[in-house]
């Protein structure tokens, strides 16, 4: 009786011990629960915060603007300041009009090359495919036939093996088997060199084309020819005498006060840069100029290393008179946002 009362009270420590395991398990699973829910309000709150400085950003952003366009108002409402800004908002268009100029040649310049060098490289491509293809399938031929000789060797030596049962061919036999079992290893490495050559044609019909895009020497070409047209464009615009103008208000976001004088000068102006941008969107005469430019660029523009597309500026200013050209070393046009890497 003390004992069966001694294995009750084992059994409810046991019942009691199992409960306390589980309750445990349960606060431990609350408590990574816990920690799980603290990291994602965490994170919630940094992304809440960064949103609310992107908002504030933006709204510093928004303000600049709308700073700008009531200043801008401001200025048109009066006709003393209306026409200096017309005059300053026209010059900046004409410097960017340039720089539009630039990029639409550049882009066109790359497409051609582009184009070119696709084609060579494909046609490239398929003199190097058909060639190989020949040495591979001849290959081909040639391990299929060794493969089919050695299968014919193998085949004689089993008829002959075949037709020597007789208990005097005991001699015979032994040899026509070591000429089977050689035969069996010729079989075995034509099969091996056929897998092979199979393998290579099956390799070079999985082989695609990989234009990877234009070359160093394609991309300095363009480059140079940019720099060319560039310089192009500023001999053009120095003739109508707006060119210290036109880079004057690139770097600036409004005119000053009465820099342009009256309303007569600010028309006389106006009317300047309409014939300076029919000037310089004037491209019948250009094509010459610039090929002639891009020799002379060509002879005299050093890089700093073998992979570098952009010429060094100083080198380019530097040279004789009728080939240096100073559009890299000032940026006009901001030129270096048109050039290729």
């Amino acid at each position: 009786m003390r004992r069966i009362k001694q294995l009750g009270f084992l059994r409810l420590a046991l019942g009691q011990d199992r409960k306390a395991v589980a309750e445990d398990g349960r606060i431990l699973h609350l408590f990574r629960n816990r920690i799980e829910l603290k990291k994602s309000y965490s994170s919630a709150l940094e992304e809440i915060q960064q949103l609310k400085d992107r908002v504030k950003q933006q709204e510093g952003a928004t303000a600049r603007v709308q700073e700008l366009l009531q200043g801008l108002e401001a200025r048109l409402a009066e006709p003393d300041s209306a026409y200096p800004a017309l005059v300053f908002y026209q010059l900046r268009e004409l410097w960017n009009l340039g720089r539009s100029l630039l990029q639409q040649f550049v882009g066109e310049l790359e497409a051609q090359k582009i184009e070119r060098e696709r084609k060579s490289y494909f046609a490239q491509f398929n003199r190097q495919q058909f060639g190989r293809r020949q040495t591979v399938e001849a290959e081909c031929m040639n391990a299929e036939a060794a493969a089919s000789g050695a299968r014919a060797r193998v085949n004689e030596q089993l008829r002959l093996l075949a037709g020597l049962q007789r208990f005097w061919h005991y001699f015979h036999r032994r040899t026509v088997s070591r000429a089977l079992h050689a035969a069996n290893i010729q079989a075995l490495l034509a099969e091996q060199a056929l897998s092979e050559a199979r393998a290579a044609r099956d390799q070079l019909d999985g082989e695609q084309p990989n234009f990877t895009g234009l070359s160093l020497e394609a991309r300095r070409v363009i480059n140079l020819a940019a720099v060319a047209y560039g310089q192009v464009l500023c001999d053009r615009l120095a003739r109508t005498g707006l060119m210290e103008a036109t880079r004057a208000v690139s770097s600036r976001r409004e005119p000053a006060a009465g820099e342009y004088g009256n309303r007569q000068k600010c028309e006389r102006l106006m009317n300047d840069i309409q014939r300076a941008r029919l000037l310089l969107e004037r491209r019948s005469d250009a094509l010459p100029q610039i090929q002639a430019r891009t020799e002379a660029l060509r002879r005299i523009a050093q890089y700093r290393n073998a992979t570098d597309t952009v010429p060094e500026a100083e080198g380019l200013a530097s040279a004789a008179a009728d080939e240096a050209s100073r559009v890299l070393s000032e940026d006009c046009w901001d030129i270096y946002r048109v050039l290729l890497r």
